[in-house]
């Protein structure tokens, strides 16, 4: 991406996975401006500070004050780390504190919108096969974001972290309005880096866009269609035999296999693939800002 710095919004918490995704973005998007958003729910909830601040004050209005300034406190020092870590990656980073009352993921997603960011980066705790979780916060934020929306998996191997910084850019393809949006998102995004767009369908066409960079069709075997289990990990399979750095999939239309809706393929991507994945709504396109569907 030329002209300016890509702006990313990540939601950060303090935790080791969320740090992890700071690092594995800065080597898949070098050139970034983020804002650290950490949200903080009042009343705080750390127990211990709790009863130090209710020993010192047994009045409910003076203790509620004092809980919601340290709360405050707390959250500007996290957002601090999530700044410095990002600093120390390359990025130029500056703090986001939020107060919320509950629904994280939903608030990320409309922080992202609000301040227009191109991307919203979240870390995921998830565990991959019949297990998979992604968290409840990175769940909702999947479901909800507007904005291009990805997620970094904890923990990634070494040849997946050393794929981020110059691997192809893997993108699910059926010809659809939505996976074209995904493939625009990801052109802009990856200018330089070679495109594998991923297909069941013989008879798709690779698309003509401006200023596209090499771009390599790869055909799935037809048995991956029929479960969006069997798709996922075919394009999770896709994606590490080519050394991709990240998957990029529209969040609507038909998926990368027939007759298959792309929302359920991007979840169980999520859930399957031990990759970065992006997912691009169906209603953003470059320029404009999606609103939320009702």
């Amino acid at each position: 991406m030329s002209g300016s710095a890509v702006r990313v919004v990540v939601g950060y918490d303090g935790s080791l996975p969320s740090g992890s995704a700071i690092e594995n973005c800065a080597r898949l998007l070098p050139a970034a401006h983020a804002q650290i958003a950490h949200l903080w729910t009042p009343p705080f909830a750390s127990e211990q500070l709790r009863r130090r601040l209710w020993r010192g004050t047994r009045q409910v209005d003076t203790f509620v004050t004092a809980v919601e300034r340290e709360g405050q406190r707390e959250s500007d020092r996290i957002a601090a780390m999530g700044v410095a870590l990002a600093q120390a990656a390359g990025w130029t980073a500056e703090p986001l504190t939020v107060r919320c009352y509950g629904g994280e993921g939903f608030a990320l997603t409309e922080l992202a919108r609000k301040v227009d960011a191109e991307v919203l980066l979240i870390g995921s705790r998830g565990l991959g096969g019949t297990r998979a979780v992604l968290g409840s916060v990175s769940d909702m934020a999947v479901h909800y974001a507007t904005q291009p929306i990805l997620v970094a998996p904890y923990p990634l191997l070494a040849t997946d972290e050393d794929a981020l910084a110059q691997g192809p850019v893997l993108v699910g393809w059926d010809g659809s309005t939505g996976a074209t949006i995904a493939l625009r998102t990801a052109v802009r995004l990856w200018p330089h880096r070679q495109v594998l767009l991923t297909t069941v369908d013989d008879e798709v066409d690779p698309p003509t866009l401006p200023g596209t960079p090499q771009m390599t069709v790869l055909q799935l075997d037809s048995r991956h269609e029929g479960s969006s289990a069997a798709a996922a990990d075919a394009l999770a399979t896709a994606a590490r035999e080519h050394g991709a750095a990240v998957i990029v999939l529209g969040s609507r239309g038909r998926s990368a296999v027939r007759e298959i809706t792309l929302g359920s393929v991007a979840m169980s991507t999520l859930h399957r693939a031990h990759r970065m994945v992006m997912v691009v709504h169906h209603q953003h396109e470059t320029g404009t800002t999606a609103q939320p569907t009702p």
